[in-house]
């Protein structure tokens, strides 16, 4: 008995190896077809990126489908930028798909800008095509590109301080990008510095927050009076404004300077 189960079960074994073999003769292979067709936005298109809209559309991107001979499975969509007259040598992820068209908020746009290496505040030639894939990752096909401009806003590190005064380039105002980041040396958690032109005679005041609006965020600040309380070396041209809030002023010639606020040393120096 044990002979004849060891025989039917070698039979099933040979019968299951001899069907996978039919199966794998049958089955049609995938080719590449024809790649999909951008249609917009096309080249020409421009625009101005900002924190205030980021939540808006900035631009949707659509396409015609790219085919595929053989048996069909899911096509996969990339839409992906590239700076422009770079061949999309280094191509950018902005966003995945199964679709044929995609919104793309202001806000989205940015982040791949800045992070795939645009230059903020300017205007930059950004080449956008569609890349397709069967299933995850098999014969990709691309389409045809266009070159549009956008120019991105700077996006602040969230340790950032601020500075806003008359002494800075956006006098006493938060309208667009008037407030001067004030960030964190690279590596340190207390020591801020930045590159500044500051107005000889006038005075400035360090806020600690930025809620991004017209507004600002006049509640949270350092002063003058707040650093010497705590025993800080202040570099000389820099003096109590003696106006109701105490703010630093500047008494130094008009010119770029770097402004430094060490809170190991308590030390604000300008060079």
């Amino acid at each position: 008995m044990k002979y004849i189960y060891k025989i039917l079960i070698a039979f099933i074994g040979v019968l299951a190896i001899s069907c996978n073999a039919d199966d794998v003769e049958n089955r049609s292979v995938i080719e590449a077809g024809t790649p999909a067709t951008l249609l917009t936005p096309q080249s020409g298109f421009s625009i101005v990126l900002s924190k205030e809209t980021e939540k808006n559309i900035a631009t949707t991107v659509t396409w015609n489908k790219a085919t595929y001979t053989g048996t069909q499975t899911v096509l996969n969509y990339t839409v992906q930028i590239a700076k422009g007259g770079t061949n999309f040598a280094n191509p950018i992820t902005l966003t995945n798909t199964t679709g044929v068209s995609e919104e793309i908020t202001v806000g989205e746009l940015n982040s791949a800008l800045v992070n795939g290496g645009f230059v903020e505040k300017e205007v930059n030639d950004v080449d956008i095509r569609i890349k397709s894939v069967v299933g995850a990752s098999g014969l990709p096909q691309y389409s045809n590109f266009f070159t549009i401009k956008a120019t991105p806003y700077h996006i602040p590190l969230a340790s950032s301080h601020w500075l806003v005064g008359a002494a800075t380039p956006g006098g006493w105002s938060w309208n667009g990008d008037s407030e001067t980041e004030f960030p964190l040396v690279a590596g340190q958690t207390n020591i801020y510095e930045v590159n500044i032109v500051l107005k000889s005679g006038e005075a400035f005041r360090e806020f600690l927050g930025n809620n991004f609006t017209s507004d600002g965020n006049w509640d949270a600040s350092h002063n003058y009076t707040y650093y010497t309380g705590l025993g800080y070396t202040i570099d000389s041209e820099l003096v109590d404004a003696g106006d109701g809030d105490h703010n630093f002023k500047y008494t130094g010639p008009t010119g770029a300077r770097l402004l430094k606020i060490d809170n190991v040393a308590k030390k604000i120096t300008l060079d």
